[in-house]
């Protein structure tokens, strides 16, 4: 069955996501993008895993150019996907996302279960 024939999952994105997604390189849009059209999908990519300390929060990354970009995304708030963050991640010592990133992912995660119980009193 083709992608566009399956139901896809709609994306909100929270505060600048979107606008940040916007100014990667061209190659990462893509990549980021792909990868969340297939979670739109319900299917898997190898460019996901889970975000260490978050339940239901799952990270997209993308290497380009001796860079590493990140877009982080709730899949488990109902049947949207809530795209929390999009950054390039700069620390130069080991793979631990920085914490300023980690609280603003906490911060946007709390705005989604938020817009998600919203939606669901609405019955939207």
């Amino acid at each position: 069955m083709l992608m566009q024939e399956k139901q896809m999952r709609p994306v909100v994105w929270v505060g600048d996501s979107k606008k940040r997604l916007l100014e990667f390189p061209d190659n990462v849009q893509d990549k980021i993008g792909y990868a969340l059209e297939r979670v739109q999908a319900r299917e898997t990519t190898n460019k996901i895993k889970r975000l260490r300390g978050f339940p239901g929060v799952y990270e997209i990354v993308s290497d380009y150019d001796r860079n590493t970009y990140r877009g982080v995304y709730a899949a488990n708030l109902g049947d949207k996907i809530y795209v929390l963050h999009c950054f390039q991640k700069k620390s130069k010592f080991g793979i631990k996302t920085p914490k300023r990133e980690i609280d603003l992912i906490h911060r946007r995660l709390n705005i989604a279960k938020e817009l998600a119980q919203e939606e669901n009193r609405n019955g939207s």
